[in-house]
């Protein structure tokens, strides 16, 4: 791997002090944001949740009490060798929650493809809905 950048006909070498501050932020091995666009249809909403690098099978959803719970993990450590001069890409357990009301299990559908989670749950229901119950992801 060539560790040199060129700028303007001039080289730089990664392994000057000089980056040495951008090499340790990085060993936080990234961050998971789970950037979330919201849109209101006709008769549902619609949430787009940016899961990127994750299998299906690793993301969880859970409405309890009016709250969706999105929960995801990936462990990284596992699938690499060597030593790292950088990482930036998440790896660990992440997890967020949004009030959504109280809708029924039944009605929540999510679909995950190509690193984005959709959520798509009815606008109202009158019923209340007590327990707390996982819901799966197409």
């Amino acid at each position: 791997m060539n560790r040199e950048l060129t700028n303007n006909c001039r080289t730089y070498n990664l392994w000057d002090p000089f980056f040495a501050p951008f090499f340790e932020a990085s060993k936080n091995f990234g961050s998971l944001q789970m950037k979330t666009d919201i849109k209101e249809l006709k008769d549902n909403y619609e949430m787009s949740v940016e899961l990127p690098g994750f299998d299906k099978k690793d993301i969880h959803l859970n409405l309890e009490d009016g709250y969706l719970t999105i929960s995801a993990e990936v462990n990284r450590s596992k699938e690499e060798k060597g030593e790292f001069i950088s990482r930036e890409r998440f790896s660990g357990k992440a997890f967020r929650s949004y009030y959504v009301g109280d809708v029924e299990k039944e009605a929540v559908k999510a679909a995950y493809e190509n690193g984005v989670l959709t959520i798509t749950f009815p606008k109202e229901n009158p019923e209340k809905v007590a327990a707390s119950h996982a819901i799966s992801i197409d």
